[in-house]
């Protein structure tokens, strides 16, 4: 009590700016704790011990300031509010930067999708709800577009004359409807992507129109049928996903054109990587179709999980996470870089992000250079004038891959690393959650310390060629991959992952007048 009659009897002017220093400390170190906390897995000793710190500052101004207004000591209050007054913007902003963070890895993981399924039939029959019609769906009464989706569709628009003629394939489903076996289909709204590819299909798009569709924002059933095992300062395998879609966001749809599929391990204590990329018309067996042999771009009608479960069964190698990334998606994420250097092969045309030729298509030259997004998404992409058709493409998409590795771990500048954050949390889904991003914290930190101590590359990439033969089964031109050259790459992704011990090199020839070239695996000597 005698402290606050002291209190009263002095200056107004330093009462009032010891309760806003005060105040405003309390409220904004509240808010940068809490998003300190939320840093999980990011040196938490650390971070205690910097909380603890601020908290110190605050009971000394709390009792400082105090006693020097009671003793009448104006420069010394003057000295402790400005210093103290200074940690309110550092704790403002450190929170604006972290909570930024935080919310654009989290938009990286979707939580909710729009799913959207489309009833068509061709364009030169008038579709009718009679006994007569017959409408082909998918038998999977897990597949929600094919399936789920589709008998919602058939309720709101009083369908129940209808008949339905049930599928295993979507691919055998419309030529049905081409050939006028059944008079419409349930399929993705994205089926005039998914199948322009098939060769059976190639008329799809010309040939049918949309009678009626169906959308439904669901809980995104990729994230959820997918189990994370562990977190990134372990050994773990990415499946990165090519999307085949014009769009400027993944926010939408859970089937898809698989044609891109790249199998990743990564072993942070190794800092290696060994990257197999699984050619698009190699022919498996499909999970989610009763195993029923396929070329493995088919996988992805039946959305992420059947696209997983298909190449565990291929390579005996569990997939942790994968990520989805569309065409706008490695523009932008190679823009954000500033583009990425490739040493490309040949010279060749190819068309834009958007599907377009003409004056739109992009043109590269041969020989070494830097590409922007447009020009490196041409090269990934492109194979009509490849010597190796698909399999030169392949290499092609783990180059830009590496290149752009390597050009995320050259950045300078908080601007560009959120650049790089917009690009991806906007243009990819994934199964990875915030906490197990953060978690590749300490990987990053690995890499400054051996870019540091050993002036080297923050990591190795070892690559992988699958081999095999051409064979054309039903008018169907597929790859038959070689059973050794498979057992190679897994036997290396294994081996980097801890799973299995390397083997030994008993013989290893050297020359210092020959350009050391590294083993790809898989690639057999002839």
């Amino acid at each position: 009590m005698v402290i606050f009659k002291k209190l009263k009897k002095r200056s107004k002017a330093q009462r009032f700016f010891y309760l806003i220093t005060l105040l405003g400390y309390i409220i904004s170190y509240a808010f940068f704790a809490k998003s300190i906390l939320d840093l999980t897995r990011i040196e938490t000793t650390i971070r205690i011990i910097l909380l603890i710190f601020f908290l110190g500052i605050l009971l000394i101004y709390f009792l400082g300031a105090l006693l020097s207004i009671l003793a009448k000591k104006k420069k010394t209050f003057i000295v402790l509010t400005i210093i103290t007054f200074l940690f309110i913007p550092i704790f403002s902003i450190g929170s604006y930067f972290i909570n930024t963070t935080l919310n654009k890895l989290n938009a990286a993981s979707k939580e909710e999708i729009l799913y959207t399924t489309n009833l068509i039939n061709l364009k030169e029959n008038k579709f009718k709800n009679s006994n007569n019609t017959t409408v082909g769906m998918i038998n999977d009464t897990d597949d929600i577009e094919g399936n789920i989706l589709a008998k919602k569709l058939i309720k709101k628009y009083n369908l129940d004359k209808i008949n339905i003629k049930y599928y295993d394939d979507y691919i055998e489903m419309l030529v049905a409807l081409l050939n006028n076996s059944i008079n419409g289909a349930f399929v993705s709204s994205n089926y005039s992507v998914m199948f322009q590819n098939e060769p059976q299909l190639e008329n799809l798009n010309n040939s049918v129109k949309k009678v009626h569709e169906y959308s439904e924002l669901m809980k995104n059933q990729d994230a959820k049928d997918t189990k994370k095992i562990k977190t990134l300062t372990e050994p773990f395998t990415i499946l990165l996903i090519g999307v085949d879609s014009t769009g400027n966001s993944i926010n939408a749809n859970t089937s898809f054109n698989g044609d891109t599929l790249m199998l990743i391990t990564f072993n942070p204590k190794t800092m290696n990587a060994v990257i197999f990329s699984i050619p698009r018309d190699t022919y498996v067996p499909i999970s989610c179709r009763g195993n029923a042999l396929n070329k493995i771009n088919s996988s992805a009608y039946g959305g992420t999980k059947c696209v997983i479960n298909t190449i565990t069964n291929l390579t005996g190698v569990e997939i942790d996470y994968y990520v989805k990334i569309n065409f706008k998606g490695v523009v932008d994420l190679v823009n954000s870089v500033n583009g990425v250097e490739i040493d490309v092969p040949i010279k060749f045309c190819e068309q834009d992000s958007n599907r377009q030729f003409g004056n739109h298509e992009i043109c590269l030259n041969k020989g070494l250079q830097t590409l922007n997004g447009e020009q490196a998404l041409a090269f990934a992409r492109h194979r009509k004038t490849l010597p190796l058709g698909d399999f030169q493409r392949v290499q092609h998409q783990q180059m830009v891959v590496e290149a752009l590795a390597q050009k995320v771990t050259e950045i300078k500048s908080i601007d560009n690393f959120y650049n790089i954050l917009d690009s991806i949390t906007k243009n990819i889904d994934t199964n990875m959650q915030t906490e197990e991003m953060l978690s590749f914290y300490k990987v990053i930190k690995n890499m400054v310390g051996r870019i540091n101590n050993e002036n080297s590359k923050f990591f190795t990439i070892e690559k992988s060629y699958l081999t095999g033969n051409d064979k054309t089964i039903n008018g169907i031109y597929t790859f038959q991959y070689n059973k050794e050259s498979l057992r190679q790459i897994t036997n290396a992704m294994k081996v980097n992952l801890g799973k299995k011990k390397a083997e030994m090199i008993k013989k290893f020839n050297f020359s210092i007048n020959e350009e050391y070239i590294p083993k790809v695996y898989g690639q057999l000597n002839k």
